[in-house]
């Protein structure tokens, strides 16, 4: 489903991203609406699928997951089994923050938070045990400089 999205949409997805949490009135109130047209227009990018789940973020630090490896992947298998077997490992992995399929020398990068270098050699350990990669190479991150969940949402 097609919608437009117009100032005020933007102006609503930007609350969002900022505290989903805010009730309608604080929404409407820091736009400068009323909360029916607010409560509308969430329901519309709702059903367009603009709005796609409503989530919390968590301080991986404060479970103990202190250590973010980026994972590139090199392979020299293309073929669509071997594809599905990849994914469906990676799916089960609540390891893999994100994954990536690029264009370029390396064929898949994988954003993987866990608590330290033996977690991250047991995920690892078991990556290979079920698919056949080329190559792996693991590169930690030593400081989050910037992360976000929000969107871009100028009109430009």
């Amino acid at each position: 489903m097609s919608v437009r999205i117009d100032a005020t949409d933007r102006k609503i997805l930007a609350e969002l991203q900022n505290d989903a949490s805010q009730s309608l009135d604080e929404i409407a109130k820091n736009i400068g609406s009323s909360k029916t047209p607010v409560w509308n227009r969430i329901r519309k990018l709702k059903d367009a699928g603009v709005i796609r789940f409503q989530t919390v973020i968590l301080d991986p630090e404060a479970l103990g997951l202190e250590a973010c490896f980026f994972v590139l992947i090199r392979t020299s298998e293309h073929d669509a089994e071997w594809q599905r077997r990849f994914l469906e490992a990676l799916q089960v992995r609540e390891e893999v923050m994100e994954a990536h399929r690029l264009a370029g020398d390396i064929d898949y990068i994988l954003k993987v938070r866990v608590a330290n270098a033996r977690a991250y050699d047991r995920f690892y350990q078991a990556l290979i045990s079920e698919v056949r990669v080329q190559s792996v190479t693991a590169l930690l991150s030593m400081e989050e400089i910037k992360a976000t969940t929000a969107l871009p949402l100028s009109e430009d």
